[in-house]
């Protein structure tokens, strides 16, 4: 800690490392030839401009809080409902136990008076979001709020450790076990319990799945390793796949590469970046500040790379609080092993015993894309600094019934769910997609 004096002695805070003040250190200079009611008058007058700078902070702190939009605070259902959509929330339990949040919007705002049954569309958000991904933006631009206008049955899921869904029938996040999880869980038993509920609720055979980011490798390994699951899917639209991350260069996984004990250290066992409502209430205000909105997405967009031209700016704020909803520390070594294999494979339990109870083998199994047939669209980005393009062409080259791929040169790997141009270049393609296979 460096401890700045503000005595008498005109050599004691410039020897001080660090922070100077010379206006103390040239009044405390002074001092000895003031007298006392000089000295008095003086320090009043610093006091009061003091008091009078902590009274404009404290004012401009209020009018940056008054800026903040309300969404920033709102929870899903809360989004939804704040743009005039119908909103229903449902808690699944998986078959290992976790429970589950599912959202859903059942229909458009100018279909409030139908009650004709709607093709359903199920979508699934990437690493550390939650369903919130998908209805950040204004209804015009938020793919929730498109379907659902559009005349699509919109259901969002959360997965296991995020915010929403942070249950278990046994465990309590505060134990070791509750966190023992990667996206192997995630399509083993997370997309298969939420599937099969939608398909049971709805009564309705088969639904479309739109999966985003670490949502897409779920649903490859789902729908590659459980056939009776992949023959609910009408289609399958990948934004930003990502299976193998061979070629991945984004500064957020240069932290991949650390050796495992050392991310152990660094994260310890349970939960990786939670989202601390306490910065929330701090970060929010600041981002809303026109000074610091530039900085902000600057920062938020240089994980996936940087299209800073495609993202509403007086939006910031709220895309910042509604990030990081967590997940588990696992989930984060499971991408580690990825990038440094280069394989796309399960879960390596580190040792040939533990595999062998898990896997009936001493190595973790190899997910053959290959083995997957469900009709699918992909969407890749040239600039996508997490999905890597030469990662992308990997991944197409092993789907077997590819109907539609498109490449968006100037895209990063946040367009797809926040750009500004999405509807453009996206989600009106997925939604002449799904009437020309309903």
């Amino acid at each position: 800690m460096t401890i700045i004096s503000l005595s008498s002695s005109p050599s004691t805070a410039s020897r001080q490392p660090g922070i100077e003040f010379p206006f103390f250190c040239s009044l405390s200079r002074s001092a000895e030839h003031m007298t006392s009611g000089t000295r008095e008058k003086i320090w009043l007058l610093v006091a009061v401009t003091y008091l009078f700078q902590g009274i404009t902070y404290s004012e401009e702190l209020i009018r940056m809080k008054r800026a903040v939009d309300p969404e920033v605070f709102m929870n899903i259902k809360e989004l939804i409902t704040y743009r005039g959509y119908p909103s229903e929330e449902y808690e699944v339990m998986t078959e290992d136990g976790y429970t589950i949040t599912i959202n859903r919007i059942p229909h458009g705002v100018q279909d409030q008076g139908s009650s004709a049954s709607k093709p359903v569309v199920y979508l699934q958000h990437g690493l550390l979001g939650d369903a919130s991904n998908w209805i950040t933006n204004l209804p015009n631009n938020s793919l929730g709020f498109m379907l659902a206008d559009a005349g699509f049955d919109v259901w969002m899921g959360n997965s296991r450790g995020n915010r929403w869904s942070r249950k278990h029938q046994t465990y309590s996040i505060d134990q070791d076990e509750f966190w023992a999880f990667s996206f192997d869980e995630m399509a083993k038993f997370d997309l298969p319990a939420a599937i099969n509920f939608i398909v049971e609720k709805t009564g309705q055979e088969k639904l479309y799945y739109i999966g985003y980011s670490q949502g897409t490798t779920t649903a490859f390994i789902a729908f590659s390793t459980m056939p009776e699951l992949a023959q609910k899917i009408k289609l399958y639209f990948a934004l930003a796949p990502v299976t193998s991350i061979k070629y991945a260069k984004g500064p957020a996984t240069k932290l991949l590469y650390l050796p495992e004990k050392v991310l152990r250290r660094l994260f310890g066992k349970r939960e990786f970046l939670p989202q601390a409502e306490c910065l929330k209430k701090l970060v929010a205000p600041v981002c809303s500040h026109r000074a610091f909105a530039k900085l902000c997405r600057s920062v938020f967009f240089s994980l996936g790379g940087c299209n800073l031209k495609n993202i509403d700016v007086n939006r910031i704020n709220v895309y910042i609080a509604q990030t990081s909803s967590g997940t588990s520390v696992q989930n984060i070594i499971h991408w580690s092993q990825e990038a440094r294999s280069g394989k796309f494979q399960a879960y390596d339990w580190g040792s040939s015993k533990k595999n062998m109870e898990k896997y009936q083998q001493a190595i973790p199994p190899l997910y053959n894309t290959e083995d997957m047939t469900v009709p699918t669209a992909v969407w890749t980005g040239g600039q996508d600094l997490l999905a890597d393009p030469k990662d992308a062409d990997i991944l197409l080259s092993q789907i077997k019934n590819l109907i539609y791929h498109k490449r968006i040169p100037e895209w990063a790997h946040l367009d797809f769910i926040l750009g500004l141009d999405a509807p453009l270049h996206v989600y009106n393609e997925i939604i002449d997609l799904m009437q020309k296979y309903p």
